[in-house]
């Protein structure tokens, strides 16, 4: 068929009973949103001459990848995560906000309730003999100074890229603890250099990503949430420098001033006194959180998890 055989003020008026405008019941935020998007889909399909098996493909597609719990995973895979901080960045710039760690995207693979620890903590089970990896630094406020009792949540892969309560079992809560930070707001803690991952092969996200000529990789990394009472919470993730894929992520979750310098230490008398008999990997990096101020745009997103259970 050819493409614009609708008129737009017909499209637009369909749309609108479609959304319930006429009424006035329902949720008006709702409406205007639906409104909008159904508004840009049929014009989308009219432009674009979208046939109706392509229609019916895509909506096959969705009820696949949601049946497949994949949303999650498409949502970053499309950028749509990213673009979503990109508006959250310029929202806190326009606010006066400023002087924070830089955010990223949190990812499908959170787990809550994680281990306390005080101070420290090791976040591996032993049971992954990867390069181990010691990890501290400072979560401070927009002056430098340490917040105390801050609370840095982190989780990331094991050397094979598979996440606990995800993939192959794992013991649970492997490779993810909360930390409290200490009176100067020092964190630390031991673990493994995780390794990246790939979209599931075959999975329906990687299914889509092919089509569009593109891979289904991401760098290793390391994903954080840092809180403190009366602070902005912060999401955000270390991508580990040298892999392959840093400034190729499929989730465009990299940026720049997230990737700090990996020291590896070979020296032997080094490598004794940190109680150990083969070569380590240390990172510092410190979190720079920012007071929290009446009528900013919260940085608390209230989304689906995968539980523990």
């Amino acid at each position: 068929m050819p493409a614009n055989l609708i008129p737009k003020a017909v499209i637009e008026q369909l749309v609108a009973r479609a959304a319930g405008l006429e009424g006035q019941d329902g949720n008006p935020r709702l409406k205007l949103v639906v409104n909008r998007l159904l508004g840009d889909l049929c014009k989308a399909i009219d432009d674009l001459d979208i046939t109706m098996d392509e229609f019916w493909a895509g909506v096959g597609y969705l009820g696949e990848t949601a049946k497949a719990n994949e949303l999650g995973l498409l949502v970053p895979g499309l950028a749509l995560e990213h673009f979503l901080d990109l508006r959250l960045d310029e929202a806190e710039r326009r606010a006066g906000l400023s002087g924070g760690t830089t955010r990223t995207i949190e990812g499908p693979l959170y787990i809550a309730g994680a281990p306390v620890s005080k101070h420290e903590a090791r976040l591996d089970d032993g049971s992954d003999d990867g390069e181990v990896l010691f990890m501290e630094g400072q979560v401070r406020d927009a002056t430098g100074k340490g917040i105390a009792g801050a609370m840095v949540d982190v989780w990331h892969a094991n050397t094979m890229g598979n996440y606990s309560f995800f993939g192959p079992p794992q013991t649970p809560y492997n490779l993810r603890r909360r930390i409290e930070t200490d009176g100067e707001g020092r964190y630390k803690f031991r673990s493994i250099m995780p390794s990246g991952y790939g979209c599931p092969p075959g999975s329906q996200t990687e299914q889509l990503l092919t089509k569009l000529g593109r891979h289904g990789q991401r760098p290793a990394h390391i994903h954080f949430f840092v809180t403190a009472p009366g602070y902005r919470q912060l999401t955000t993730q270390i991508n580990i420098d040298g892999d392959k894929y840093l400034h190729d992520d499929f989730a465009f979750g990299t940026r720049d001033d997230l990737i700090p310098t990996v020291t590896r230490i070979t020296d032997a008398s080094a490598i004794h006194k940190a109680g150990l008999n083969k070569p380590f990997a240390r990172i510092t990096f410190d979190f720079a959180v920012v007071k929290d101020v009446v009528g900013a745009p919260s940085t608390i997103v209230h989304r689906e998890h995968a539980s523990a259970a």
